[in-house]
């Protein structure tokens, strides 16, 4: 079976690549894909492609430029990853495209007036993900008054975060259950209001789109596709990173004003709906498929 699926001169081979291990075992993979003349694409998946990159040996790197650049297309998730794969990959420009990430309807979002605002972070706890600083924000003298609560889900050193949260006189406020799976982290989206995901790096952040899905307001970091994706002040808010200062008063603001919120809320969920839905991204992958296997090795055209 894993022959017929890599043998399969009449198929589109979507071949899925991060950094680390996956580029790696994809090495193998896409050159196999090569000798029996199959049609592929790589798809890249990385907050940081191009520091993992640089780490690697130079035999390593040419290996890696040459399997991109044999590739048929190369899909990015944003503008960022596209520049990689041009400038440090040499993958022809045309040959690559843009397919921001995608997540499923959960379905319109109740907005819940007059309760107490909930707070959610979904995501592994780590320091990458920024959560230091989530957790300096929660405790800034701009938050101490006011009412809200907050879930930090995720896995990851997660008693060393409740630790902190203890430390900083949180753990009333604060709950980190560890990681939730898909039902459960839909069934917190749906009680909350305010996605909050302070990321150092990223590609594109799957928590990002499932706020904008549920009707959350959402507060991140200019950082990955994040600028694509959203608009300061219209579907969401932008902190710099690194900066609790920053990220309190933000958070205070969607506390204290439900307008702004619900503003946010609504015109984050249509933005989705029209853009990141699976509908839409399904459509733009048709078209894509249509276009490279018309023509392998065709120059799909920059967009």
């Amino acid at each position: 079976m894993a022959k017929d699926r890599v043998v399969a001169p009449d198929r589109i081979h979507h071949i899925h690549i991060a950094g680390r291990g996956s580029t790696s075992r994809k090495l193998i993979l896409t050159e196999a894909a090569r000798l029996f003349g199959c049609c592929h694409m790589l798809h890249l998946h990385d907050y940081d492609y191009a520091g993992d990159f640089a780490q690697r040996s130079p035999r390593q790197q040419r290996l890696i430029r040459r399997m991109f650049q044999n590739a048929d297309c190369v899909v990015a998730l944003g503008r960022r990853d596209r520049m990689t794969l041009t400038t440090l990959l040499g993958v022809d420009e045309r040959r690559t495209v843009i397919a921001h990430n995608c997540v499923p309807d959960p379905g319109a979002h109740d907005i819940r007036a007059g309760q107490t605002p909930l707070i959610v972070f979904l995501g592994r706890l780590s320091e990458r993900k920024g959560v230091t600083e989530l957790l300096l924000a929660l405790s800034h003298p701009v938050m101490k008054d006011l009412k809200w609560r907050a879930v930090l889900a995720g896995d990851g050193p997660v008693e060393d975060y409740r630790r902190q949260a203890d430390a900083m006189a949180l753990s009333n406020l604060v709950e980190m259950p560890g990681w939730l799976d898909a039902a459960e982290a839909r069934a917190l989206c749906a009680r909350a209001d305010i996605l909050v995901l302070p990321s150092h790096a990223e590609g594109l952040a799957m928590a990002v789109l499932e706020g904008l899905s549920h009707g959350l307001a959402v507060v991140t970091t200019r950082v990955g596709a994040h600028e694509e994706v959203i608009t300061d002040g219209v579907t969401g808010i932008f902190v710099p990173v690194g900066d609790p200062n920053a990220l309190a008063a933000a958070l205070a603001k969607l506390v204290t004003d439900p307008e702004t919120c619900i503003r946010l809320s609504v015109q984050g969920r249509m933005h989705y709906l029209n853009h990141f839905s699976m509908k839409a991204y399904m459509r733009s992958l048709e078209k894509l498929y249509e276009t490279v296997s018309a023509k392998p090795q065709a120059l799909v055209g920059a967009r």
